[in-house]
Parts: C-alpha cells; structure tokens; sequence
C-alpha cells in the first residue's frame, strides 16, 4: 500500500495553519522500475510494486493488494504492454484515475526488436532503434489511454484474486511444442527488457522526476536532485561494469531466452544465441539442437539459466557438451526492493558473467 507522506512535520503544518499538499501514490510494474522510482523519491515517498519480486512479469495475477495499489494510484510507471499485456487492462481498469506513463515510449529511450534464429551474429544490433529526440528533465507526457480490444480478467476489482498464480497461462501464452524459429511474439515487435541498458535508466530518471514534480510541485526540488544523484551513479556504473567484462571479453555465451540485448549493446558484449526466443514458450527439439550444434561447434563456454524459467531445458541443452551454466537475473528475485536494487541487478548479471566464463 502506498504511504501518503506529509513533507513538513505535523507541528510545522499546524503552526502554518494550511494543509499541504500529499505526496502521490506511485504504482510501478516490476522490482528494477520500482527500484528507480524509489530513487528519485527517497525522502519523500515510497511507491507500491504491482508484481511481486520474482514472478515472471508475463503471465501474473494480481493479488488484491496490489489491485488496491493500482486503484488508488495518482501515478503509474509502467515498460508498456511489450512486456505486461495483462498489465494494459488493469490500469485502465482500476487505475482511472491515475496518469499512466509507459516507459518504452519515452523519448530519448532506447528501444530494440527482437532478434530471429535461435543464433545471433557477433555485433549484429541492426534492430536498434533510438528516438531522435534527447531526454529532458521536463517531458510533457500525456496520459497513457490503454487500449481496449484485448481484455483480461486480471483487471477486473471483482475478480478472485490468486497470492500467485503464475502457472496460469492467459490467451496470449499458450504454450506450444511445436514452435519453430519465427516463434510468435506475443508482445509485438519490440524487445521490453530495456531496463536492462544503463542509458535507458538515465532517460528514465529524467521521467520520473518530472511526472512525480508535475504532480508534487512541492516536493520537486528533491526528485530533480535525487534523479540527477542517480544519473551521476549510473555513469559511475556502466564504468565499473565495464572494468568487470573487460577480462572475459572473448568468452562466449548463451542465454535461456533473449532478454539482455539493451546490456549486451550498452557493454558491446553480444551472447551467441539464446535457447527460447519467447518468454513464455518452451523452444522447438529443432532450435534446441540448433543452439547444441552451435555450442560443440565454437566451443561456447557459458550456457546462462534463469530463476523464472525451466531449468530442465538448459540441461538439456548442456548435455555433452563443455559448458559452464550460470544463473543470471534479469529482475532481481533475491534482492531487497529499494533505491539500491536496480545497480545491484546490473553488478550481479556482469559478475555472473565474469564467473561463468
């Protein structure tokens, strides 16, 4: 639930005789959004995380305090329905009185399709896509209208609300045996995992603070400083993680399903092919001997899993073969919700690198 703060003591509000202004309610999508909206709001407020940290951000049903959260929210920080389709119809739902912002469509962000075949060519980034706008501290974003042709039960107040539920599959994720290598996207054609680039967190800050400030004059002061704060650690680093890469820099990986894109292009480290195109689809016997093949071929040293997702597949994908299997996440499932998440997500995934190779 989100905490309306006061910014001045109760004693000082009443010597003033006027009531001020309450701090919004902030409702973001997933821990690392969280994570950034927390930082420019450090001492003032906190916001409220809709999906729980850890559970795949694809499929999810929202607990009835987090559909709360969205209920009573002023402000709602969002990727965009790239990557939380379900998401769309909750905030247009329950958020009705809430300025919706979708991150992906912020100027100046960074914005990647999603790369076909099962192997990826070293430094082959052509999908790349950047606005020719730069980032400004005073975005005038208009209110995210979520669309209304596709509905999910998972929006609805009166719906029977599951703590988990992320076994459920919803219409856009059935899961199929057969899928080859043009495996459908459910989500369109842009890759969502762009949180994942230092320089997109930078554009973001940028946002924050000014939607936070247009709703909070008062307090305006502060999420311009804190985002500034914050952009200054976050060159700070893309330096250290780039130090950490520089050794392994010739190693050669393989990730569960292709997530890191925007960090393989922010760094220049390209993996060499992912095992799952799509987030919520097991890939085909044929791509998974496509990514084996590739593996003994060019003797790839690291094969990467993930928390959210089927181990079995990454074992069987190691399967006579030489390689090395790390865990990497891409969300921060073991790390405490606050300012300090988001750079601690991008140290971990460069040291599981570093240790995997």
């Amino acid at each position: 639930m989100s905490r309306k703060l006061i910014p001045l003591s109760v004693s000082a509000a009443l010597m003033g005789g006027t009531a001020m202004a309450e701090v919004p309610n902030v409702a973001v999508d997933i821990a690392p959004i969280h994570s950034l909206v927390a930082r420019v709001m450090d001492g003032v407020g906190s916001p409220d995380l809709i999906v729980q940290s850890g559970a795949s951000p694809h499929e999810y049903n929202l607990r009835p305090s987090q559909a709360q959260a969205l209920q009573d929210a002023d402000l709602v920080f969002w990727i965009g329905e790239d990557l939380t389709p379900w998401m769309e119809d909750a905030v247009a739902t329950l958020a009705t009185d809430a300025t919706a912002i979708t991150l992906l469509d912020a100027d100046g962000a960074k914005v990647l399709g999603f790369r076909q075949g099962a192997l990826f060519e070293a430094h082959g980034h052509g999908d790349e896509k950047h606005d020719d706008h730069e980032a400004h501290d005073d975005h005038d974003h208009e209110d995210h209208d979520p669309a209304e042709d596709e509905k999910h039960d998972d929006g609805n107040k009166d719906h029977d609300h599951d703590d988990h539920g992320h076994g459920e599959t919803h219409e856009d994720h059935e899961d199929h045996a057969d899928h080859d290598d043009h495996e459908d996207h459910a989500h369109g054609d842009r890759d969502p995992h762009a949180w994942l680039s230092i320089q997109n967190a930078g554009v973001w800050l940028n946002v924050i603070a000014a939607q936070l400030s247009g709703a909070d004059p008062d307090n305006a002061g502060t999420y311009y400083a804190n985002a500034a704060a914050a952009r200054s650690d976050m060159e700070k680093l893309s330096s250290e993680i780039s130090a950490m890469l520089d050794p392994v820099r010739d190693g050669s990986f393989v990730v569960f399903h292709d997530a890191y894109q925007y960090f393989e292009t922010d760094f220049d480290f390209p993996a060499a092919g992912a095992i799952s195109l799509g987030d919520a689809s097991d890939p085909s016997p044929a791509r998974i001997a496509e990514i084996q093949a590739r593996i003994r071929a060019e003797a790839i040293d690291c094969v990467l899993a993930e928390p959210q997702f089927n181990a079995g597949l990454v074992k069987t994908v190691l399967d006579g073969t030489e390689a090395k299997t790390g865990v990497i996440d891409p969300l921060g499932a073991d790390l405490d919700l606050g300012p300090a998440l988001y750079p601690q997500l991008l140290r971990n995934m460069a040291q599981t690198l570093v240790d995997c190779l």
